[in-house]
């Protein structure tokens, strides 16, 4: 009997294809007759997912609506369906299996190819079939064929199933039944508006949140330092005192100790030392730090990043991007090594090759589990592919080349020199640096340069210089908002984030919110749900996203250390330590637990009673033109009639007070507002007040 393969997807299956001689038929491809296949075999293959869990109604009919009476949503058990519009592929699979005894789950190496392979096979019910596993990194075709020489069994796969199958069902629960009790108990408070829950999603908006309160919340304070510019004989310098005072008076106690309040002194050279330093190439790529490296060089969105990646890995020009490897075996630094002059020729990147023995900071056996790091394929395209490939597709093939092409490169060198400049007892310390030898970074030429020392003149120890002596006063400054491409390792690292050292380490072995595969979707979907936007490239949370936010705070959805410990569980179960029965039962506490706390958790959480509109909501008729309507934009309320020259708008914050729509309302309609608790003046005293419109503007009546 011909062996059945299933791969997951069209694209995938013809790669496999392009390995051995087929003939293509409706749904499935036929092989011919060869040495790995002695009778040929069947390639065919799913469209994503063409299996899925079954919407709540077909459980039990009151869950077909929403209300809170109904919920939870419980299954004793739980039911599979074949995706309504993909029934023809799905039956053209199943006709196969029931021909054959042999079947090979060619999916991706991954969780997901696990349950996709096993989500079709068990729906088709079936049963008894020898189950065989392609393992493979590359889609080339001496890869393939390999793979298929070298098939695994299935029980790693079967294992790696259940887990992907547990947190499917586990998604299900925690979406199904957090959505609809958070939206529900919004509606009573006037929002009317589906807020989906998500067991990862959830807590990675809210640390976007809390990040974005962080950024609201910072009042710049000035800090006093003492700096010195110094004349020598061959060109000047600037150096700093060991101070960063509070207070002014700090800076001017320590001058007066040394006698320097007038500025001006003469100087010496007490210590002149210089170190040569090096910068190794730096690691391999993973997909997430290809993605924070694309979105820092070309502000691609990771989601971006993972599809171009993608089209290289079908395309047969890299090695499978979803991994979160950054080392590589032997085997391959083998085929990268003998092939290293090709591949410079390839991007036009010439260099004296260091050295071809392989660093354990790139090559480690130890360090590579079921894929190592992005690398290009043994395939070495044409110079008119490369040029023929869309711009984003050849930026990143470059990005792995020359990161690829690194490991065989120089160290970066430079001269680091650092000054003790002394006057009058107080010490004054410079730090400069001259670049040596480029080495790996000249791989790089548009790489921008971090911040570095200046070049400082030729010095010589006991020189006298001419001091100019001064206080300059600086400003803290906030924290940064999240680019996208920092997003991914805030959710990679987030562990940093938690207060109990037990969770931190948890995160830390799980490696954040979500895997090297799924973090760009979550993306993707909180921006779907409006709980987030990117303009220029800078993350912030959205009204909708701060309500939600602000509903959550100080429930476990909120809590990375929560989806933690759930995937460290999870693991388990893919390694055979854990059940997914105890795993599920925990999310159904879980989610009874949310039932009864979540009430009385929105009415202690200091949730207003009216919650500020949903941006684009219709406030009250415009005081000024009385044609438009006053509408809630982003970071304000403005008239409908703008484009028509009506020019009436509102803040969102006024003196760090949050004007909520009703506010707005009061304005309009009856032109001042009642007493509003918490305006907060430029001293940083907070103070009570009315705001009244005169002539479309906002007056304080106290």
């Amino acid at each position: 009997m011909k062996p059945v393969i299933i791969a997951e997807k069209p694209s995938q299956a013809k790669a496999y294809g392009d390995a051995f001689k087929t003939v293509k038929r409706e749904g499935y491809m036929e092989m011919a007759a060869n040495p790995i296949f002695p009778e040929g075999a069947y390639i065919t293959w799913g469209i994503g997912h063409l299996v899925e869990l079954k919407e709540p109604k077909a459980y039990d009919p009151k869950w077909g609506k929403w209300s809170l009476a109904s919920l939870p949503i419980l299954p004793t058990e739980y039911q599979f369906q074949v995706a309504r519009d993909k029934s023809t592929q799905f039956n053209i699979i199943k006709k196969l299996l029931r021909e054959t005894d042999t079947v090979i789950n060619a999916c991706d190496v991954d969780r997901e190819g696990s349950n996709i392979f096993y989500s079709i096979y068990r729906q088709t019910g079936v049963r008894g079939k020898h189950i065989k596993r392609l393992w493979i990194n590359s889609l080339e075709v001496d890869e393939v064929r390999e793979g298929f020489r070298n098939l695994r069994d299935n029980k790693e796969d079967l294992r790696l199933y259940e887990e992907a199958r547990a947190r499917q069902i586990s998604d299900w629960l925690v979406g199904m039944n957090g959505s609809r009790l958070y939206s529900l108990l919004l509606q009573e408070r006037g929002i009317h508006e589906v807020f989906a829950i998500g067991r990862v999603q959830t807590p990675t908006v809210f640390l976007i949140y809390q990040r974005q309160k962080e950024i609201e919340a910072f009042k710049p304070e000035p800090f006093y330092e003492i700096e010195g510019k110094f004349k020598a004989a061959n060109g000047s310098y600037k150096g700093k005192a060991k101070l960063k005072a509070k207070e002014r008076k700090k800076a001017e106690e320590l001058l007066i100790a040394h006698d320097l309040m007038d500025g001006k002194a003469p100087g010496h050279i007490k210590e002149l030392k210089t170190a040569e330093k090096h910068i190794p190439p730096q690691p391999l790529h993973s997909l997430s730090s290809l993605q924070a490296a694309a979105n820092r060089k070309w502000k691609y969105s990771p989601q971006k990043v993972l599809s171009a990646m993608q089209k290289l890995y079908e395309k047969k020009l890299v090695s499978y991007p979803r991994t979160d490897s950054r080392h590589i075996t032997s085997a391959e630094f083998g085929y990268l090594s003998s092939q290293v002059e090709s591949y410079q020729k390839l991007i036009d990147a010439p260099f004296e090759i260091a050295t071809k023995i392989p660093k354990k900071r790139f090559v480690d056996n130890t360090k590579v589990q079921e894929h190592y790091a992005i690398i290009p394929t043994k395939s070495l395209p044409t110079a008119r592919k490369i040029e023929g490939l869309p711009q984003d597709e050849r930026n990143l093939y470059e990005e792995v080349m020359r990161t690829t092409l690194g490991m065989f490169h120089r160290d970066y060198r430079y001269a680091e020199t650092k000054v003790v400049t002394d006057v009058k007892g107080l010490e004054f310390h410079t730090t400069g640096r001259t670049e040596l030898d480029k080495g790996w970074k000249s791989l790089f030429p548009t790489a921008k340069e971090a911040k570095q020392d200046p070049p400082l003149p030729e010095l010589t120890v006991q020189e006298q210089v001419a001091a100019a002596i001064a206080i300059v006063e600086g400003m803290t400054t906030a924290p940064k908002p999240y680019t996208e491409g920092q997003l991914i390792a805030m959710m990679k690292t987030c562990g940093k984030f938690a207060e109990d050292v037990a969770d931190s380490e948890i995160l830390k072995e799980v490696e954040g919110l979500g895997t090297e595969a799924t973090r760009s979707g979550i993306i993707e979907t909180i921006k779907r749900h409006n709980y987030i936007e990117v303009k220029k490239n800078i993350v912030s949370v959205t009204e909708k996203g701060r309500m939600l936010c602000q509903a959550i705070e100080g429930n476990l959805l909120s809590s990375p250390s929560m989806t933690a410990k759930w995937e460290s569980y999870l693991k388990k179960i893919g390694k055979g330590e854990g059940s997914s029965e105890v795993f599920l039962a925990t999310i159904g506490k879980f989610i009874e637990k949310l039932m009864q706390d979540v009430p009385e958790q929105l009415r202690s959480n200091g949730m207003p009673d009216e919650m500020p509109l949903l941006q684009g909501s219709e406030i009250a008729i415009c005081p000024r033109c009385k044609k438009g309507s006053i509408i809630s934009r982003k970071g304000s309320y403005g008239c409908t009639e703008h484009a028509n020259g009506c020019k009436q708008s509102f803040p969102a914050v006024f003196l760090k007070k949050r004007l909520t729509a009703k506010h707005i309302e009061y304005l309009c309609t009856r032109g001042k507002t009642p007493v509003i608790k918490g305006f907060v003046s430029k001293n940083g005293k907070k103070f009570n007040a009315s705001l009244e419109l005169e002539e479309g503007k906002l007056k304080m009546k106290f």
